[in-house]
């Protein structure tokens, strides 16, 4: 499974969403991305990449894209 494969696949697991509705999916979108889907969602991701994320990071993270970009970082070394 690609890392691309693995973050799409905790979104549509946590939140309950079809892959179609990721591209431009913000924080508060749907009601299944509150603030405790939010942190349901960040601990996927975590567990799906073996990280620990910082709390900064958890907080800037507010949309499909901006996640992607966050992982990306070196700290994480997640490469989409």
């Amino acid at each position: 499974m690609t890392n691309l494969e693995k973050y799409n696949k905790a979104f549509i697991e946590t939140l309950e969403i079809a892959e179609d509705q990721l591209s431009g999916l913000k924080y508060q979108d749907i009601p299944a991305w509150d603030s405790v889907g939010h942190m349901s969602l960040i601990a996927a991701i975590e567990d799906a990449f073996d990280i620990m994320m910082d709390t900064d990071d958890i907080i800037d993270f507010n949309s499909y894209e901006k996640g992607k970009e966050l992982l990306s970082k070196s700290d994480y070394g997640v490469e989409f």
